[in-house]
């Protein structure tokens, strides 16, 4: 099984936006963890973006943003 991360998906996931509600606009790294722990308790969505808030989550939880920030400065869109 690779367990190698995925270029491309790293990219979309530090360069995605939070499409709506409170925090609408801000890149998924930047929202408040506690936001995503709610998100956890109460469910993530359905689809993409489900797994970008759970995978940021992770991220959130292991100290790696900035892995992500990088991400965002050495690959702009």
């Amino acid at each position: 099984m690779n367990m190698a991360p995925d270029k491309d998906k790293l990219i979309e996931l530090a360069h995605y936006r939070m499409p709506f509600g409170k925090f609408k606009g801000r890149y998924l790294v930047n929202l408040p963890e506690p936001y995503l722990i709610w998100y956890q308790q109460k469910g993530f969505p359905d689809g993409k973006l489900g797994i970008l808030l759970k995978s940021m989550l992770e991220i959130k939880i292991n100290g790696l943003e900035p892995l992500i920030y990088k991400i965002q400065k050495d690959f702009p869109r």
